[in-house]
């Protein structure tokens, strides 16, 4: 791929994009599902290939199961395109509208970013939720895959790409790279790539953040926390930390770390023991821990890692306090859990807890784009600027001022007998005229 052509490319779709009516884009969306639907057979066979050359590989298990793309996952990608439909055209919104003066009025207007530059690992799922989403917003996008998964991207990218231009998209909108050095060569290409969102390992992400001019949203790690307190129901307690930790493994959103209240401990533990054992969880504890029931010894290392798979590491805590300190210590900002019968302590435990998303009584794996009415994800967000948690495509989203006057100049506003402004908040969207009564 001759990556500087691309990425102009991108950019000149992305202007037309950005003026494209919601009908327009709900269309290729529709049209994107019709082609996913009519070509699962072909994009499952290529899906089994990768899978067994990733096998063949050595792939870690959490990422061969992040890999799978089956009938199953076609699906479930076509009910969030369907969902995703449903939702307004996010731009172009009113955001705010404020009288400056007598004919002189000054609107907060949603607009796309421009061109994304997504680089993701194994899930060929993220594919298609990236490339919808920024469809719906706005943007163009370039995207890179996994190498394992080269054959689904390959044929998703196509199959998506066919069905948009059924749908007059502009040509060039969705690009997709297939080999590392074009990474490197996208990373300099701050002329035409206006965001970058990495999705992968805290090493990787580190690696693209220190490596290019380009904004960058994301995350490192998903070190996840349910901290069971001393007033928790602890038949809750059980189900939350089991669904938080097993419902899906091989994921940013799910827990690491168990922390429980001493005065919980004794007669929380052996039973969360029990259904993790079913669930052939490995644990390993603290010395409080291992008092009460009989598993390995958790290190400080343990509380910093990222297991990705059937492991979790738990701690006995003096008191909620104690919990929270842990979780800002080795947490990764990203989702923490208190389960607890007090609404009081709930709410202090999110007020001081330092992470993007923080729940109470329900499970981790609730931090999901698609969950949260998002329409789907672009990826999690742990920064403090511009999108945080779960994107999806308000993170797509930035704002543009519009003033609108009939021969205002600021000369009139300023010395000796100067206008004052009015300040005065206006209820009506931009492009309403200026004569229009306001509701």
């Amino acid at each position: 791929m001759d990556l500087q052509h691309a990425a102009r490319m991108a950019k000149t779709a992305a202007t037309r994009l950005s003026a494209l009516d919601g009908a327009t884009k709900n269309e290729a969306l529709t049209q994107i599902v019709k082609a996913l639907e009519a070509d699962t057979a072909a994009i499952t066979a290529a899906n089994r290939q990768d899978l067994a050359q990733a096998e063949k590989d050595g792939l870690a298990a959490p990422l061969l199961k992040r890999l799978r793309f089956d009938e199953a996952k076609i699906q479930e990608a076509c009910a969030g395109l369907r969902s995703l439909i449903q939702l307004p055209d996010p731009v172009g919104v009113t955001l705010s509208a404020l009288e400056l003066d007598r004919d002189l009025e000054l609107y907060k207007v949603s607009r796309p970013i421009g061109v994304i530059g997504v680089i993701f690992e194994s899930r060929p799922d993220a594919l298609v939720q990236i490339s919808s989403l920024c469809l719906k917003s706005g943007n163009a996008l370039l995207l890179k895959g996994g190498s394992e998964a080269a054959r689904t991207n390959r044929i998703l990218a196509d199959t998506i790409t066919a069905a948009a231009t059924r749908a007059h998209l502009p040509d060039g909108w969705l690009g997709l790279l297939e080999t590392r050095d074009e990474v490197t060569e996208m990373l300099a290409l701050d002329r035409f790539i206006d965001l970058i969102i990495p999705r992968g390992s805290n090493e990787f992400v580190r690696y693209i953040m220190d490596h290019t001019r380009i904004p960058v949203l994301g995350h490192a790690d998903g070190i996840c926390h349910v901290y069971v307190d001393r007033e928790a129901d602890l038949q809750m307690a059980v189900r939350v930390a089991v669904d938080s930790k097993c419902q899906y493994v091989a994921v940013c959103n799910a827990a690491e770390t168990l922390l429980v209240h001493q005065d919980a401990a004794r007669a929380f533990l052996p039973a969360v023991r029990d259904a993790f054992t079913q669930k052939g969880v490995a644990l390993r504890g603290c010395a409080a821990t291992r008092r009460i029931i009989d598993i390995p010894s958790a290190t400080d290392e343990d509380w910093r890692t990222e297991y990705l798979d059937l492991m979790l590491s738990i701690k006995v805590v003096a008191d909620m306090d104690a919990a929270v300190d842990h979780i800002n210590t080795f947490g990764s900002g990203h989702t923490d859990v208190i389960v607890t019968a007090d609404r009081s302590k709930a709410v202090r435990f999110m007020d001081r807890v330092d992470s993007a998303d923080v729940f109470w009584n329900c499970s981790s794996r609730f931090s999901d784009g698609f969950r949260y009415g998002l329409g789907a994800e672009v990826g999690i967000s742990t920064n403090k600027i511009h999108a945080r948690g779960p994107v999806g495509m308000e993170g797509l989203l930035i704002y543009q001022w519009r003033m609108m006057g009939k021969g205002h100049v600021v000369a009139d506003y300023s010395g000796e007998g100067a206008k004052a402004f009015t300040h005065k908040q206006l209820h009506k969207r931009f492009g309403q005229s200026h004569a229009e009564p306001t509701p």
